[in-house]
């Protein structure tokens, strides 16, 4: 198995590595790139991936993901 994983992520080429053996989850990539889970908003190959699916949706390379970061203001 690859230790790395080749994802576009809102629309650029990126490799992830350092993937721990079970793969690469959702939630794992959010943790890797830094954002809140609860202020995202994650569709992976066009579909919306619900939040309370994030940890148990397994990305594979050559998965194409757009990921919506929520900012709060007034």
């Amino acid at each position: 198995m690859h230790d790395f994983v080749t994802l576009t992520l809102n629309g650029e080429n990126r490799v992830f590595d350092g993937v721990p053996d079970g793969g690469l989850s959702v939630a794992g990539l959010l943790v890797l790139t830094g954002l809140d889970t609860r202020k995202v908003a994650v569709e992976r190959n066009e579909e919306i991936v619900p939040r309370s699916r994030y940890a148990e949706t397994w990305l594979t390379s050559g998965d194409c993901l757009e990921i919506v970061h929520f900012i709060g203001g007034g």
